[in-house]
């Protein structure tokens, strides 16, 4: 999760110095998407909370929406300032990312169905 952030980061302040060069002011607006993310998280855990689920499971799978989310909205502003190939690596990078972050929950389906097996 760590990690997208920093790509995110990274990327939308390229974007911004690319806008503030060409003077538009169009690509701004996709920032202010941005901030209901941490809510969406915060109703998720709360839900999850509610249902008593366990923290091991919805973790994984909460880092990983975040992640998907955030890797969209960036690699918007990117596109939409004309920055493709930045949009690209951010696309790679949150995809590469977000399988990190789920790969202990496959692990952890395998190993209940393999008990389950057993």
């Amino acid at each position: 999760m760590e990690g997208m952030i920093r790509v995110a980061a990274l990327a939308a302040a390229a974007v911004l110095c690319a806008a503030v060069v060409r003077r538009g002011s169009g690509e701004f607006s996709l920032l202010l998407a941005m901030e209901p993310l941490a809510q969406v998280v915060e109703s998720i855990t709360r839900i999850s909370r509610l249902a008593q689920l366990d923290g091991g499971l919805v973790r994984p799978v909460l880092k990983t929406v975040a992640i998907s989310i955030l890797t969209k909205i960036t690699a918007e502003l990117c596109k939409s300032s004309g920055e493709g190939g930045l949009a690209a690596f951010v696309e790679t990078a949150g995809t590469a990312l977000a399988l990190a972050v789920a790969a202990p929950l496959a692990e952890n389906v395998l190993t209940l169905m393999a008990e389950l097996l057993v």
